[in-house]
């Protein structure tokens, strides 16, 4: 008689589970590290002279080790122009990560971990995906299929 067997370890493997509570909790701890330097001491870089960095997110790799944070340059030393402004974003993140040796220095300082992690940063594009999205709504057309939507549920609660 042949012996049957519960499925297999990689047949109950559902893919990445996404970051640990352990990363999740680092990640906020050097987000608020950061907003902390940013705000007391900044850099000396030239470009980011009058310029406001919002950090939205950093996301710490399983070991700790690596640290990627998801930035948004404002303030008034973004030109407004359109094609001016996303140089001056480029720009603004090549001197955030010319100065993470710099701030990773900081860091340690305020940070209770074992290691402080190395840090890179990116241009965080919720804020302009959020934006485009408010536009979307504004639209007229827009607006006309959400009222005809509104006035079609508005009648079904009626009945």
């Amino acid at each position: 008689m042949k012996r049957l067997s519960g499925p297999k370890k990689a047949e109950t493997k559902k893919g990445p589970a996404g970051p640990s509570q352990r990363q999740l909790r680092a990640g906020e701890l050097i987000r608020h590290a950061l907003v902390d330097v940013f705000r007391e001491e900044g850099l000396a870089d030239p470009v980011l002279v009058n310029v406001s960095i919002t950090v939205s997110e950093v996301r710490m790799s399983p070991d700790l080790r690596h640290a990627v944070c998801f930035v948004e340059p404002l303030g008034a030393g973004l030109k407004g122009e359109a094609g001016r402004k996303e140089e001056d974003i480029k720009e603004v993140i090549k001197a955030l990560n010319r100065g993470a040796s710099f701030l990773r220095g900081r860091l340690g300082k305020l940070i209770d971990m074992k290691f402080t992690p190395d840090l890179k940063f990116i241009h965080d594009e919720s804020f302009g995906a959020a934006a485009h999205m408010d536009r979307l709504f504004d639209d007229p057309r827009v607006q006309q299929d959400v009222r005809t939507l509104a006035d079609v549920a508005g009648e079904d609660d009626e009945d």
